[in-house]
């Protein structure tokens, strides 16, 4: 039977908008004909009603099509949130993020991956105690003492055995042997050997002291991490000029890190020095940054003094006894406040922690000095060339008794002034 297509009120509207009266239109539909195609018959108007209703089709297609899509992806996003779920059962709980997202290098049970890359360190750290037995090894020539020798042997005998345990453990690590829970009690082991270790050659190292100068002395900071720093042991004054010099050696890339930084109550970028990234070298006063004119990341001794005074925020900065650099506006009126903490080779997010392992400072720092004055060039000048005349700060002096050092920095004998005399 022939489908009757009625036309009627409810399609006025689109039909006949202004005819007077409603009429009602009857046409003969095949059973296997268009109904939009028979409407047509009826009445030109239809066609665009036609072109309206191929246009929703089309878009309910393609809305099918996007939602088909939206569920795989969910699927594959929560396929990958479940792996990650499964990972984050390896990690310690609560474990922190620095203040620019990098997460925290912890000694505590990590996942797989981060296993590894404390395996990698673990081979530095060894890699650090060898040099530091080598220069014990010269040191004891000039000072041929049984003893010492005889020590020196058993920590190399020690280090080997380490160095084998280390490549056990990437072995395992690399045949998916270890579980979890091995890992922890493995790598427990060699980091109590190392402490004691690391302690022991510190206490061989002791013995060079009684033949230097309580000045004559340099930092050393062997690899990029959260623990190695030293602490000066008194807090600035409130200041309302500085000088701050030192001589420094590193080859890091990229950025040789913060060689120090000054935190108070209430503003851990109160008074820092850091290199960062690709960034060029910056002094940073109450969050307010200047950047410095330094090139010094050529693995040689290089001497570096910044001044400031609050008057204008007036800087100046010298490398090797020469100004490369100066400007103002750097924090203008803002005196440098007391009762902070100042830290050697590390940034802080909060007041003496806080440490991020991407701003570490990593090589050689020595005669730190602090001023509460302006140096003149000609003093900045005998400084950099070691004058015997040249005087030590007078708010922070370099020298041993000022300061402590932690997680395995080492001192040795400052050589670069002998080197130019």
């Amino acid at each position: 039977l022939p489908l009757l297509l009625l036309l009627g009120p409810a399609l006025g509207p689109a039909l006949g908008q202004g005819l007077g009266q409603t009429r009602f239109v009857c046409t003969s539909v095949p059973l296997d004909g268009d109904v939009c195609a028979a409407s047509a018959l009826g009445t030109g108007s239809a066609e665009e009603l036609k072109g309206t209703v191929l246009q929703l089709r089309e878009t309910v297609l393609q809305q099918k099509e996007t939602i088909m899509n939206q569920k795989e992806t969910i699927r594959e996003l929560t396929a990958k949130l479940g792996r990650c779920e499964s990972q984050s059962v390896l990690e310690l709980p609560g474990e922190g993020k620095g203040r620019k997202g990098f997460s925290k290098n912890t000694m505590g049970d990590l996942s797989r991956p981060a296993a590894a890359e404390t395996l990698s360190q673990l081979g530095q750290t060894l890699q650090s105690l060898k040099t530091r037995l080598e220069n014990l090894e010269q040191f004891s020539r000039m000072n041929s003492s049984s003893q010492t020798n005889n020590l020196k042997d058993i920590l190399q005998n020690k280090i080997d055995d380490l160095e084998k345990q280390v490549l056990s453990r990437v072995n395992s690590l690399e045949e998916g042997k270890l579980s979890p829970r091995n890992e922890s009690e493995e790598r427990g082991k060699i980091e109590s050997t190392l402490t004691s270790l690391h302690q022991r050659i510190s206490d061989l190292e002791k013995g060079q002291k009684d033949n230097r100068p309580p000045d004559r002395f340099q930092l050393t900071f062997p690899l990029r991490t959260n623990y190695m720093y030293a602490k000066v042991k008194k807090s600035l004054p409130e200041m309302y000029a500085f000088s701050i010099c030192m001589w420094i050696k590193s080859s890091a890339s990229p950025g040789m890190g913060t060689p120090f930084s000054y935190a108070v109550p209430g503003q851990a970028n109160e008074l820092v020095l850091i290199e960062w990234g690709n960034n060029p070298m910056e002094i940073l006063i109450n969050d307010k940054v200047a950047k410095l004119p330094f090139v010094i990341n050529d693995g040689k001794w290089h001497h570096i003094c910044v001044t400031w005074t609050t008057r204008d925020g007036v800087w100046e900065a010298y490398q090797d006894g020469t100004q490369t650099g100066n400007g103002e506006n750097l924090a203008p009126y803002h005196p440098i406040k007391p009762q902070g903490v100042l830290v050697l080779g590390q940034e802080q997010d909060t007041l003496g922690g806080g440490f991020d392992a991407t701003q570490a400072f990593v090589g050689e720092l020595a005669h730190f000095n602090v001023w509460d004055r302006k140096l003149s060039p000609g003093e900045v000048y005998g400084l950099a060339t070691c004058s015997s005349k040249a005087s030590a700060g007078n708010v922070i002096a370099w020298a041993e008794a000022n300061i402590d050092i932690y997680g395995g920095a080492t001192k040795w004998t400052f050589e670069a002034c002998r080197q130019l005399n």
